[in-house]
């Protein structure tokens, strides 16, 4: 994904969601790998024990829900969930590669969950929540399902300035005259950026003694062109603005995007760039 994307409910983001699913399914090793850090402290805050149901909501590959449904077994179960069916396969065909047996499929809308309240026992969300038109709405949701003392887990993404590997991209082609900027008010990678509103929401929802930590973790790309084949893969609105442009056109953004990722260039040639998430956890 990169800076720009925005979110949940309307069918042209749906769709848009959908049509980046192959993408996501031929990487998902990769996004498996670079989020780890992130669904390691998830997993760590949500105290799972066995017997207990999860529910983890936009989960695209669900790797961070399969690490939970490891912790609840024997007796537990997963819910994996996503907003639409093709990012929903991917968990799918991954749980089934990796023999994952206690783990159920649903679609779910993040600010319309439909369970009963009050029906699990915890909540992950991994970089889901700033793709909501209404975020505190959809808190508001994740405490109703959850049952009485039950932990959420969430992650969102920090700064722009945190996340070069993110912002660069959008950056060359508004530069360039291929695309506006991104509303920074919209729903988006960078909305809920700052950790106080964060945890204001939670407040706001219901939460109890929310907790919000920033989580380092890094990207690398074996070069400019590799990164920019990832860009285009994962992220639907990039690709969209690839379709039209020229062949000239293209090569002035990869020009661009390989001057603006100089600072990021390895001695071998590569990239690595420093990225930085915000994990929140709180008790129903």
């Amino acid at each position: 994904m990169t800076d720009g994307e925005a979110a949940d409910q309307p069918a042209e983001v749906l769709e848009r969601w959908q049509r980046a699913a192959r993408g996501w399914s031929a990487r998902a090793d990769e996004i498996r790998d670079f989020g780890m850090p992130v669904s390691a402290w998830l997993i760590d805050e949500l105290h799972l024990q066995p017997g207990q149901r999860v529910l983890e909501l936009a989960a695209g590959p669900g790797d961070t829900g399969f690490m939970a449904a490891e912790l609840v077994s024997p007796g537990g179960t997963l819910l994996t969930s996503d907003a639409v069916d093709p990012m929903l396969e991917i968990a799918r065909e991954r749980a089934d590669k990796l023999g994952i047996g206690n783990v159920e499929f649903k679609v779910l809308d993040l600010q319309w969950i439909d369970l009963e309240t009050a029906s699990v026992d915890a909540v992950v969300c991994r970089w889901g929540l700033m793709f909501a038109s209404d975020p505190g709405s959809a808190l508001q949701e994740m405490r109703r399902v959850l049952r009485p003392q039950g932990r959420i887990a969430l992650a969102v993404w920090a700064e722009p300035e945190e996340n070069p590997w993110a912002t660069i991209p959008t950056r060359a082609l508004v530069e360039l005259g291929h695309a506006e900027p991104p509303d920074p008010s919209a729903p988006g990678m960078f909305v809920l950026a700052d950790a106080d509103r964060l945890r204001s929401l939670l407040d706001e929802a219901g939460f109890v003694e929310p907790v919000v930590e920033r989580i380092g973790l890094h990207r690398a790309d074996p070069s400019v062109e590799a990164y920019l084949s990832g860009t285009t893969d994962l992220s639907a609105p990039f690709a969209e603005v690839r379709e039209r442009l020229s062949d000239d056109e293209w090569a002035a953004v990869a020009r661009r995007v390989g001057e603006l990722t100089a600072p990021f260039t390895t001695e071998d040639g590569g990239l690595r760039f420093p990225a930085c998430s915000l994990g929140a956890a709180a008790s129903s």
